[in-house]
């Protein structure tokens, strides 16, 4: 279906005083596997800016720690387009890699040390002087609180870092952190193929405190599109029959299904074809009829609420 030009996609403050991010987020972390050469790269990030997706996700692992330097490439060819944008990225997994010989086993690291030279070296690679919001990628066992908020302040004393926040943690371990220092977002897996922050008290967690939640794999990794899994077939039937009703692409309307919680949501979209993008743009303004998006939670989870 080809959608006409739509609105430039509207943007959204995660918290008081938090960043301002677009309502759809373009995902890098498969940039490197797009094949695209560097003057692509930068029409791609154009095409995104002038549908008003201005935020950018990545992570120091990202193809195999390459994903933020083909980004950066991609800057330093056209420096004036990180003016227009924001930049996220994450730390604090360490792979095994031949691009870092140190790492004897994949683990966790969210030490002060790892923090902030982590950061130091996405802005390295992304060809700039800040990061506009920095994550902690994964929960880490060892982690401690007053560390993590200690290295925070250290990088956002020195101009490194504006905003912080987290990724994948649980609405306790949010909260602890967010104590010591002021988190502007939690990003969470979420789908109608995973729903498990809606039920868990992440969202609400969230909602109670007024921060938006980003949301990573928000098509169920394409398996909303592909496969056979009864889930997926009984959404993907009910989310077909709502967007030909409604005149929209598939995937508009499982944008605007997750939008809709009054948590405020943030979706990632994980994609270099910018007719995807547009899609995902075009459910930020959509508004499902409440039967229309409980009749979606009912196939996604395969029974009524009770």
């Amino acid at each position: 279906m080809t959608l006409p030009a739509p609105l430039p996609c509207p943007r959204i403050t995660t918290r008081e005083g938090g960043p301002e991010l677009s309502r759809i987020v373009a995902g890098m972390w498969r940039m490197n596997e797009w094949g695209m050469s560097v003057q692509q790269r930068v029409a791609f990030i154009e095409q995104c800016l002038a549908l008003g997706v201005s935020t950018f996700d990545h992570a120091d692992i990202y193809g195999d720690y390459g994903v933020e330097a083909v980004f950066g490439e991609a800057l330093r060819a056209q420096p004036a387009l990180r003016a227009r944008m924001q930049l996220v990225s994450k730390c604090g997994i360490k792979l095994v890699s031949s691009k870092r010989p140190g790492h004897g086993i994949q683990h966790y690291d969210t030490t002060a040390a790892h923090i902030v030279a982590s950061a130091e070296e996405s802005l390295r690679q992304l060809a700039t002087d800040h990061l506009d919001l920095l994550l902690i990628h994964r929960p880490d066992p060892l982690m401690d609180f007053d560390e993590i908020a200690e290295a925070f302040m250290r990088l956002r004393g020195a101009g490194k870092v504006r905003h912080f926040g987290v990724s994948n943690f649980t609405r306790h371990q949010f909260e602890c952190l967010n104590r010591r220092v002021l988190l502007a977002t939690n990003q969470v897996e979420f789908s109608p193929m995973v729903t498990t922050p809606m039920f868990d008290q992440t969202f609400d967690g969230m909602q109670d405190l007024r921060i938006a939640p980003m949301v990573w794999s928000p098509l169920g990794g394409g398996r909303l599109f592909t496969s056979s899994d009864a889930n997926a077939v009984a959404v993907r039937s009910v989310v077909q029959e709502i967007a030909e009703r409604m005149a929209l692409p598939f995937a508009s309307v499982l944008f605007a299904w997750i939008m809709q919680l009054p948590s405020r949501p943030i979706p990632l979209t994980g994609t270099g074809r910018i007719e995807a993008i547009r899609e995902a743009v075009a459910g930020s303004t959509v508004n499902l009829a409440r039967d229309d998006w409980f009749r979606i939670l009912r196939a996604a989870r395969g029974h009524e609420v009770a």
